[in-house]
């Protein structure tokens, strides 16, 4: 099965890998970190081959999970054999934290070419630890549950509990089997499709900072996903029956996400305001967690973010903001002081004080008009972003996603304390609506 409207899964993936495809923006050709991706129905038979092509080194550990080694890695090991010795490292239940990367860089210590079988944590995993050391790796999809696979950064916990997105480096190849994809339990595809469905609300965030605060802005990431995201939105119940088509789009939405840092060394395309509401709950919730994946939680955040921004840009009126309260005891209560001093300066750099306030406000009255026409251009009404998430049985409330309702509301909050982009959340925030808004999302 092939891509029905490029005639390729990896149609305009490839001439960005190549070089043939020229930024918009620029008119240059594109330069990315990647020698070769395949998506396709089957790679039954073809893992010697793929990983060959890469000259990672003569002698291969592959490194997986119990599940990830049962559903791909333990043929990819088999096939692989054919080329050198093989080793085998199978993660017990792992967290992509800084105590598994220590730990999984001792048993890589003699490795000689990594390849990685799984998605989010498998993945960010092997990619840090190979980073550190510029070690090339490549990765066998197993889920689409993450668009993490060709990112150059890491989302790893620091010792201090605060999770971030860390530089680091893509994999040299990124291979796809949908039909093993397809099979995954459907929790991990929704998962991804919720990871997608941030599109939407966190263009608005950043257009909204670009236009107001002028940060950086880039087109390119949203322009290679366009058409691709339509076509998934359009088979999306269609996950939830391990369909293959509908995965293939998932892969390829996913993948030209994570190709967009390429173009703007940013993740600004697809993590704004909904990705802070799920590191908040990752990095805090502690035995509240309900363990849920991070684009389940980005799902529903994209869903809270999307009613928060409807509800203010269809005021004809624009928001007053003050300047921005800071609590740092109050940090510190819920954060531990580790990260709260982590996080007072990441806050600090986007804070209000009363002149910069006055000046904002100016501002946001004069562009209010036209700024809310502009961000309706990117907008996906709210009921039918839940009703496609919906479809592919994913959770659409924190209820649902099984957060105690207290504490999703703490994460709506206080979320933007988190990193210094700015988002809807805060001005919410500094024009004294943000709480009120919280009581009625969990």
């Amino acid at each position: 099965m092939t891509n029905p409207a490029a005639g390729s899964w990896t149609a305009l993936i490839d001439d960005i890998l190549d070089g043939h495809w020229p930024n918009p923006e620029t008119g240059k050709k594109a330069v990315v970190p990647y020698d070769r991706i395949v998506i396709e129905e089957s790679l039954d038979g073809r893992a010697a081959d793929l990983v060959a092509e890469l000259d990672l080194g003569e002698r291969f550990t592959v490194v997986a999970d119990a599940a990830t080694y049962e559903a791909l890695g333990e043929r990819v090991a088999r096939e692989l054999k054919t080329l050198g010795p093989v080793d085998v490292v199978i993660l017990d239940h792992p967290h992509a934290d800084m105590a598994n990367v220590e730990s999984l860089a001792v048993k890589l210590a003699e490795a000689d070419a990594v390849v990685a079988v799984g998605s989010g944590t498998i993945n960010d995993l092997c990619k840090f630890v190979t980073g550190r050391n510029g070690r090339r790796y490549c990765v066998f999809g197993t889920a689409g549950s993450m668009n993490g696979y060709t990112s150059t950064t890491a989302s790893i916990t620091l010792e201090s509990g605060l999770k971030v997105s860390l530089p680091s480096h893509a994999p040299s190849g990124f291979f796809v089997d949908l039909g093993v994809s397809a099979a995954a339990p459907t929790y991990l595809s929704a998962a991804g499709f919720g990871d997608c469905l941030c599109r939407s609300v966190a263009q608005i965030d950043w257009w909204m900072s670009h236009r107001l605060l002028g940060t950086a802005y880039h087109q390119v990431p949203f322009l290679i996903q366009e058409k691709d995201e339509a076509a998934l939105n359009q088979r999306a119940a269609k996950l939830a029956e391990h369909d293959i088509e509908a995965n293939g789009y998932l892969y390829r939405v996913l993948t030209l996400c994570g190709l967009g840092i390429s173009f703007t060394g940013v993740s600004n395309h697809g993590s704004m305001g909904e990705h802070q509401i799920s590191h908040y709950i990752d990095c805090f919730a502690g035995e509240r967690h309900p363990g849920t994946l991070h684009g389940t939680q980005v799902g529903v955040a994209s869903l809270t973010m999307a009613r928060l921004q409807q509800a203010m840009l269809a005021s004809d009126k624009p928001p007053v903001v003050k300047a921005t309260k800071i609590d740092p005891d109050d940090m510190v209560r819920r954060m531990g002081p580790a990260v709260a001093a982590q996080c007072l300066d990441e806050l600090r750099k986007k804070a209000f004080d009363e002149t910069a306030a006055a000046a904002f406000n100016e501002r946001l009255q004069e562009l209010w008009p036209t700024l809310r026409q502009e961000l309706k251009q990117f907008m996906v009404p709210v009921d039918e972003m839940q009703r496609l998430l919906k479809s592919t049985g994913g959770p659409i409330s924190a209820a649902e996603l099984g957060t105690p309702a207290d504490f999703y509301r703490e994460a709506v909050v206080h979320c933007r304390e988190m990193r210094n982009r700015f988002s809807f959340l805060d001005i919410a925030a500094d024009a004294g609506m943000l709480e009120d808004f919280a009581r009625g999302e969990a």
